[in-house]
């Protein structure tokens, strides 16, 4: 497993976030996840 540092643009902002892979997986793979960590982290801030 690797840590990859991904920087994503969700609503017009820049997020750096970290996936953990397998040194294999795809870079949309790994872009898909990064994308989904920062929706999921907006959707937790958003339910405070």
């Amino acid at each position: 497993m690797v840590q990859i540092n991904v920087t994503v643009t969700f609503e017009g902002k820049s997020y750096l976030t970290n996936v953990i892979a397998n040194p294999n997986t795809s870079e949309e793979e790994i872009y898909r996840v990064a994308f989904e960590q920062v929706q999921q982290q907006w959707k937790n801030y958003e339910q405070r």
